[in-house]
């Protein structure tokens, strides 16, 4: 008899200033049937506003993220800035990162892991690939991983 395992519902916030990768991430996830609660910032002042709820961001279109999936390359403020600002504050600070970039600098590994990320993952190049990925994000953030109730307790 096979056990099935529930995986956990976690608001995941993606920034990323490419529409493609946005809407290829999202029917990844579908893909995977993860019912995950999806939102998208398109660069890191977006990313910033979202989490603090400034501007058209509020408690009730901007829940607090369980991960984030954050790509390095954006206008703006690049991921890299987000990513120590987050890392900085404490009620911000236990928030899963996953770094989701193009970017295979070793420069960006290293600074990137020092500024506190969870995980570092070039994008895959082709949606299949991206599927996997997706799968085992979602099987290892969702269903082994204990994380936090509360990231702002």
């Amino acid at each position: 008899m096979e056990k099935t395992k529930k995986t956990k519902t976690i608001t995941i916030l993606m920034a990323d200033d490419d529409p493609d990768d946005r809407m290829l991430t999202k029917e990844a996830l579908v893909e995977n049937k993860l019912a995950n609660d999806l939102h998208f910032v398109v660069d890191g002042e977006d990313l910033m506003d979202y989490l603090y709820h400034r501007g058209k961001y509020n408690s009730e279109n901007a829940p607090l993220p369980g991960l984030i999936l954050l790509d390095l390359n954006m206008p703006k403020k690049d991921g890299r800035e987000a990513l120590a600002e987050i890392k900085k504050d404490p009620k911000l600070r236990r928030i899963p990162v996953i770094v989701l970039t193009t970017s295979k600098a070793e420069e960006d590994v290293i600074r990137t892991y020092d500024l506190g990320i969870s995980s570092f993952i070039t994008k895959p190049v082709t949606f299949d690939d991206l599927v996997e990925v997706t799968k085992a994000i979602g099987t290892y953030w969702f269903g082994i991983v204990v994380l936090p109730n509360d990231t702002n307790s």
